[in-house]
């Protein structure tokens, strides 16, 4: 569950997105709507697959590392073209970029439902994350175009609540889908909602632009940083398998690190760059920003492999794994009024450092639980804690982003705090990877040794190790035999979970602390003139 409802900063870009334009008043529940249904196909798409990867992972034969494709396609075309989206909104007409984003996701889900291998899966789940850059950004502007800033406030406590009934429903819709009927449900759930989309954007919703500086488009920025992104990615998820002496894995470890560093050169002398460097002198916005980067790393990271622990290491459901984090959603729902209170209270820093720092006990709680540990009592601690630690921590992060760069540039700045909560799972799924895989191996291989496993077991288990707990058992052995087997492939991945959550305390730790040292004890309200952000 790489990403659990709407990300950091959403709100914040319709309230500071463009001018509104003229709308009917009949058109303005419509317009809501087709925000709502077009967001929430994104959001259900980001945590739904989670659940569904145990099955498809099965169905298609696919490795532990094929399955991070299939999340990390998605996920990794959407984070580099997501501020790329909104400026082709901007450019050619909000309401058509929305629209063509809603057909590219549409047909997308559908050559998922469709696939018939994992790479056919991987590569529409790429192009579902180009339509998802489209989509996402324009659903934020299609609010902020069509409300005055006086009714703005209303739309966007509306567009929230049914967004966090979304992240509450669809991962348990989603497991539901899976257990009932097939994992293709949970792609082709997306058809209905697309057309219904599409429907109202036709009858319902008016074309808006933004002016001409707004359009321009940061071409080599975001090639750059799809490039960047997914040449990292590459090599962290293929690394295990091929090697890290493999030319493959070096040249995309390469190539990514190059695109990495160009990227910082072009950003700083495009006129319209995706990321205005500027901002980043900021103290509070960059103190906010590596706080982001850290923490839904650790988020992103580690929530990957908790419904994977649930499913194929302690037997649930996928309907049960999906509604395994009902209790943290609830928790940000119910207390994100009071949480949005704390930066008048105390300032930034200390509800910056003190929700990370409990979001860290909460991912260490996490690594207790062991082989057959109950929901109730080793793993609902665990959430619980996370949760709350994420709902002090999530609103005020977005106003002291807000803060930080002034009315003018907050639109822009939030666009950059959001792009940076999902580059930043992107990158850590990559990584956590390895350390899952480095720790199943290590212990596969002592488990095996212990179980008396024959020359030839271990030279199956070589093969299957890719499967992560998804490795099959040898064929032919008694049911003994296969029981110390599949305790020992079982054992080996909370071996490897519990190294992902320590490192996601670890990481939730780090964040507190570029809190505490890089953000202020008053809110920065020091406005950025426009042109510094362009």
């Amino acid at each position: 569950m790489t990403q659990i409802g709407k990300p950091p900063g959403d709100d914040t870009l319709i309230r500071h997105g463009c001018e509104a334009v003229p709308c009917p008043k009949a058109s303005k529940p419509w317009v809501l709507a087709a925000a709502i249904v077009g967001s929430s196909m994104a959001f259900i798409d980001g945590t739904v697959v989670n659940v569904a990867l145990p099955a498809i992972q099965n169905d298609l034969r696919a490795t532990a590392f094929q399955a991070q494709w299939v999340v990390e396609s998605y996920a990794l075309f959407l984070a580099a073209l997501l501020l790329a989206g909104g400026a082709l909104g901007d450019r050619f007409g909000r309401r058509r970029i929305f629209a063509l984003g809603v057909v590219i996701f549409a047909l997308a889900s559908m050559g998922c439902a469709l696939a018939g291998s994992v790479q056919q899966l991987i590569l529409a789940r790429a192009v579902q994350g180009i339509g998802g850059a489209l989509l996402v950004p324009g659903s934020l502007a299609l609010i902020s175009a069509s409300f005055p800033e006086k009714e703005r406030g209303r739309a966007i406590g509306t567009w929230s609540g049914f967004s966090g009934i979304t992240a509450a429903v669809g991962p348990v819709l989603g497991g539901f889908l899976v257990d009932h009927y097939s994992w293709i449900w949970a792609f082709l759930v997306n058809v209905p909602m697309a057309i219904a989309v599409l429907l109202i954007v036709w009858r319902h919703v008016p074309e808006s632009r933004g002016s001409a500086a707004d359009g321009e488009l940061d071409f080599w920025g975001a090639a750059l940083a799809t490039v960047a992104l997914g040449g990292i990615v590459y090599a962290f998820i293929e690394a295990p398998t091929q090697g890290w002496n493999s030319p493959a894995v070096l040249g995309a470890l390469a190539a990514g690190l190059a695109a990495s560093a160009a990227f910082v050169v072009v950003e700083g002398r495009v006129r319209s760059p995706m990321l205005p460097l500027s901002l980043l002198r900021i103290g509070n916005f960059g103190g906010a920003n590596l706080l982001t980067l850290l923490l839904y790393a650790a988020l992103g990271g580690g929530l990957y492999f908790f419904p994977l622990n649930l499913i194929q290491v302690q037997g649930y459901s996928a309907t049960v794994a999906g509604a395994a984090l009902l209790p943290f959603i609830l928790i940000m729902f119910a207390l994100s009024g009071w949480a949005g209170q704390l930066v008048d209270r105390f300032g930034p820093r200390l509800p910056l450092v003190v929700g990370p720092a409990i979001a860290a006990a909460g991912f260490a709680l996490f690594a207790v639980p062991g082989v057959g540990a109950s929901y109730w009592t080793a793993f609902l601690p665990a959430v619980v804690v996370l949760g709350f630690g994420m709902t002090i921590t999530v609103a005020p992060l977005t106003t002291t982003v807000m803060n930080a760069v002034g009315p003018d540039s907050a639109g822009i700045a939030s666009g950059v705090n959001n792009a940076v909560s999902r580059a930043a799972a992107v990158l850590a799924i990559a990584v956590f990877g390895v350390v899952m895989a480095w720790a199943f191996d290590a212990m596969l291989a002592q488990g095996l040794r212990e179980a008396g496993a024959s020359a030839e077991t271990r030279a199956f288990f070589e093969d299957q190790r890719s499967r992560l707990a998804g490795a099959e058992m040898p064929p032919g052995i008694d049911a003994a035999a296969a029981a110390a087997l599949k305790k020992a492939v079982a054992e080996s991945f909370v071996a490897g979970f519990r190294w992902v959550m320590l490192l996601s305390a670890g990481l939730a730790l780090l964040s507190a602390l570029s809190a505490w040292m890089m953000i202020g004890r008053d809110p920065d309200r020091s406005a950025v003139p426009a042109s510094a952000s362009r």
